[in-house]
């Protein structure tokens, strides 16, 4: 992890810091860090995974870099098992929404501290749930289904 960071205020997840429901409510910022300590359920494959984290965001588990992802919107994951204990695993996310950048999808989102009446809050952060799925070795990772409306 590159930029050294001091963890020195608890959040509630999954709001986002600007969020009173976050414990925080603070103003806009472009980076946020995250650090929670976790124990680790026993699983051939464990994965972990963020509904949605806006902006850019790094995530390691244990000082290993498990996922990166772009895009605040949409849900990710990573199988973590290789870099997981049983006990006192440490995960850190890196979450950056430069806030000026005009350049980011913004949805409804206004780039300034105090949004315009038709605009939300910025958020930047994590703003959807994150959890830990234990699954077997063998398991469905995609489905595609094609119907055939001909054939009924």
């Amino acid at each position: 992890m590159g930029e050294a960071q001091k963890f020195n205020r608890r959040i509630v997840v999954p709001y986002c810091p600007q969020a009173e429901l976050s414990g925080i409510a603070s103003a806009a910022t472009d980076v946020v860090w995250y650090r929670r300590r976790f124990d680790a359920p026993s699983a051939e494959r464990l994965l972990l995974h963020f509904g949605a984290v806006d902006y850019r965001s790094t995530v390691w588990v244990n000082g290993e870099e498990v996922a990166r992802h772009e895009g605040g919107h949409t849900p990710f994951s990573a199988d973590i098992k290789h870099v997981v204990r049983e006990r006192d695993n440490v995960l850190v996310v890196r979450a950056e929404d430069p806030i000026a950048d005009p350049t980011v999808p913004r949805g409804k989102q206004f780039w300034k501290e105090t949004p315009e009446p038709i605009f939300y809050t910025a958020t930047t952060g994590i703003w959807q749930t994150v959890w830990l799925e234990p699954i077997p070795l063998r398991a469905i990772e995609l489905l595609s289904i094609t119907p055939d409306f001909d054939a009924a």
